[in-house]
């Protein structure tokens, strides 16, 4: 994963973009009929249930919108959440709450969701030592809000983009020649740049799991849509020569027998692809 300081230059980026997006010049809106220096609270009401993510990105919007805004916070990031119940309060400029308002709640319904779907998934295989991670099948532009969210529900993170992990997959492999070609030609790039990433390789059958560790210096193998059996042995074959991961389609009904096959890692697209938003709003009080 990217370090903290880029990590958080990307929350930076997201939130500019989004208020460049929303804004523009101007909420006419509320400058239409709220003068300048009225102030005001709201409450984020959950209307839901699940677990809240996007509570400290939510702070972070509203201080860069106005940095004299008071957050009062009732309950943090992971916290199990139910209909009724209060999050947060925010006080301060009326104006400048109602032009972070959607931002904040596009984001945490949409972080609250992927948060939920991740704790369900930990708790699947909760007892297996299987850790789950989230992919980069993300939604383009807010990447790092939603693996924050992954995080927060519990799970880890896959690498964050195509430039902070070596992953090989099937059409790099087909496209270089083999897997042999494929982690020859790797190693001598990384060498020739200086570059220290590690190497992910994906296998699609018992025989390319052999070829992959007859190459050495593999730091994970991704057990690519294996069934049960052929996954229980490709771990026993790898052993503890490198780490393992499983995908490939892999739902709340397979995840635990997955995980009973011995693999360290169970990586899900599902995790931010296919969730749906928590219902939270932000009410005036």
């Amino acid at each position: 994963m990217i370090s903290e300081e880029q990590f958080n230059k990307e929350i930076e980026i997201i939130v500019a973009n989004a208020i460049r997006e929303d804004v523009g010049d101007g909420d006419h809106s509320s400058l239409a009929c709220i003068p300048d220096n009225a102030e005001g609270k709201a409450k984020l009401l959950v209307k839901d249930e699940g677990i809240i993510a996007g509570v400290e990105f939510a702070k972070r919007v509203f201080h860069y919108i106005d940095k004299d805004l008071k957050i009062e916070t009732l309950m943090e990031d992971g916290s199990h959440v139910k209909y009724g119940d209060i999050v947060f309060y925010v006080s301060g400029s009326s104006q400048a709450i109602l032009k972070a308002e959607r931002l904040v709640l596009n984001a945490m319904q949409r972080m609250s969701a992927i948060a939920t779907k991740t704790k369900q998934f930990v708790d699947l295989v909760e007892g297996t030592g299987t850790k789950i991670l989230d992919t980069r099948k993300t939604t383009p532009g807010i990447r790092a809000l939603e693996k924050w969210a992954v995080k927060i529900g519990g799970g880890e993170n896959h690498r964050f983009a195509l430039y902070d992990m070596i992953m090989l997959k099937d059409n790099h492999i087909d496209f270089s020649g083999g897997i042999t070609k494929a982690l020859n030609k790797t190693k001598a790039y990384l060498k020739e740049t200086n570059r220290d990433l590690k190497i992910i390789v994906e296998a699609r059958n018992l025989e390319e799991i052999q070829e992959i560790l007859d190459n050495k210096g593999v730091y994970r193998i991704l057990i690519d849509n294996f069934n049960y059996e052929n996954t229980r042995k490709a771990v026993a074959i790898i052993g503890d020569s490198c780490l393992t991961e499983s995908s490939g389609g892999i739902n709340e009904k397979t995840i635990r027998k997955y995980a009973e096959c011995g693999v360290d890692y169970i990586s899900s697209g599902a995790l931010t692809h296919s969730v749906y938003n928590m219902d939270l709003s932000l009410k005036a009080v």
